[in-house]
Order: structure tokens, then C-alpha cells, then sequence
């Protein structure tokens, strides 16, 4: 998960959470990651702010990995006909 970067500059952040309300046992366990807002006045953004990727940003990373996945999988394809003859 990436620091997204909205255009009125607030900072969507990932958190993870953890609870486990009945310690010893995993009934009622909660594993969750989402995002919190911040903006300027928190201690963090500025931290985070050079950590940051616009949408934009982060939609162009995602592009270049599906595109990578493609050839990628083209490669594992071509190898596994191979080890088949």
C-alpha cells in the first residue's frame, strides 16, 4: 500500500489493525488494512509527503505492472511448452 497524495493535498495513509479481543484464542481476531486521511497539521505529512504518489502516479505504477504480469506470464508459457516436447 502507497501514501496517495489527493489533489488538495490531504494524504491518504495506509494503517493496518490488529485486534484480537479474546487474547489466547483467534476467535474474534480482525486483520484489516484501509486508509486514513492527514492533512498539513499532522506530525507525520511531511514524513510522508515525500513518500507520496498522486493517483495518477499510482494508476501509472499499476499499468507497468499488469504490462509486466503480461510478459511475464508470455515467458512462463513459453517455457513450460518447452520442458513439455
Amino acid at each position: 500500500m502507497y501514501v496517495i497524495r489527493l489533489p488538495d493535498g490531504t494524504l491518504r495513509v495506509p494503517q493496518s489493525v490488529l485486534l484480537n479481543p479474546d487474547e489466547g484464542t483467534d476467535e474474534g481476531r480482525i486483520i484489516a488494512q484501509a486508509y486514513v486521511e492527514i492533512g498539513p497539521d499532522d506530525p507525520d505529512y511531511d514524513r510522508l509527503l515525500g513518500q507520496s504518489l498522486t493517483e495518477e502516479e499510482l494508476e501509472e505504477k499499476r499499468r507497468g505492472w499488469r504490462e509486466g504480469d503480461a510478459d511475464l506470464l508470455r515467458q512462463f508459457e513459453e517455457w513450460k511448452a518447452g520442458r513439455d516436447d
